[in-house]
């Protein structure tokens, strides 16, 4: 990907990514609301089929991921349509996956939150009511590729408070020249 300038006619979108159990949902939820942002949650773009493999235990596939990434970049140039900024969640586990979802929107930026298998297997544990099954972390962390410097990743570290994941995330907004 290219290096991306902060120079652009749209507002920012931030794809809030990591594995199943990294935060994304609570992170993005609580970074919207202090910002005052739209916040979807990219989970509720996947197609039932997807949910259903999900419930069931069946890792999902290249192919089975397709349509959901496509609608989380229809989500995406909705929002940059709109002229409004926003936060998606979006595993986004590999390059290429994140090219469909980032692509050549300069606007829109991964905040990757990132932590220690043991930690995210403990918040999975804690964890009720969700489709994704603990035991899927595995297929998850076998199947990331960490983004690498030429995506200009902000990388979280998931251990720290919530709070503190935001306090973070908006300092090093500005990095990007984006105003919070």
């Amino acid at each position: 990907m290219r290096s991306r300038s902060p120079v652009e006619n749209y507002p920012p979108i931030l794809v809030i990514m990591g594995v199943s159990g990294s935060g994304k949902t609570t992170t993005a939820e609580a970074l919207a609301e202090r910002l005052g942002w739209l916040f979807k949650e990219g989970d509720t773009l996947h197609p039932e089929v997807n949910v259903a493999k999900m419930r069931a235990g069946i890792p999902l596939t290249d192919a089975d991921r397709q349509p959901w990434l496509k609608a989380v970049a229809e989500w995406i140039d909705r929002q940059r349509a709109e002229g409004q900024p926003g936060i998606v969640t979006c595993s986004a586990l590999k390059q290429d996956y994140r090219r469909v979802i980032v692509g050549d929107r300069p606007s829109v930026r991964l905040v990757y939150l990132r932590g220690n298998q043991a930690l995210i297997v403990e918040r999975l544990a804690l964890r009720r009511g969700h489709f994704i099954q603990p035991h899927l972390l595995q297929s998850q962390l076998d199947t990331l590729e960490e983004p690498g410097y030429d995506e200009d990743p902000l990388i979280v570290d998931v251990a720290p408070t919530v709070d503190e994941i935001i306090e973070q995330i908006i300092r090093r907004l500005s990095r990007w020249a984006i105003r919070v």
